[in-house]
């Protein structure tokens, strides 16, 4: 990501998170994702240890994954009207290539666990709560191989 894509990519996860997440969250959870989602939060985010990659189709940025401290996936959104095409996996993929660990996490939205799971991510643990989002803990575990050469 570059900073030319902050209001493309703040766009993109808006979008995706209105049409499959907001409904199920309260105002404080909408509140508090519109805030981690906003350009500037992303350009802060960018210029610490947090890997962001985006996925761009035809010219236009379509989906981002957000990689904290190469251990964790902190976003992963894709546009609505792009979804269930292999970009999300295409990224993740990607990503985790940069890990710095051999089991990365994700703190998933409840709508979002299936597709996780599609990933190769298991559940880990119960259901939590943070200002007002409510996620589902999950892992995966990285073979050697798969992310040795970011070691």
């Amino acid at each position: 990501m570059e900073e030319q894509d902050l209001a493309a990519v703040s766009a993109t996860c808006m979008a995706s998170f209105s049409q499959s997440v907001a409904d199920t969250l309260s105002e404080e959870g909408v509140s508090t994702f519109s805030k981690i989602a906003a350009s500037s939060a992303f350009l802060e985010r960018m210029k610490g240890d947090n890997l962001i990659l985006v996925a761009e189709i035809d010219g236009k940025i379509e989906g981002v994954i957000e990689l904290k401290e190469g251990r964790h996936v902190a976003m992963l959104f894709i546009s609505p009207e792009r979804q269930k095409e292999g970009t999300g996996r295409a990224l993740l993929s990607s990503a985790l290539n940069y890990a710095k660990v051999d089991i990365v996490t994700v703190s998933a939205s409840l709508s979002s666990v299936p597709a996780y799971e599609k990933y190769g991510f298991e559940c880990k643990g119960e259901t939590g709560k943070s200002a007002g989002l409510v996620y589902q803990p999950m892992e995966i575990k990285l073979n050697k191989a798969m992310h040795a050469t970011s070691a």
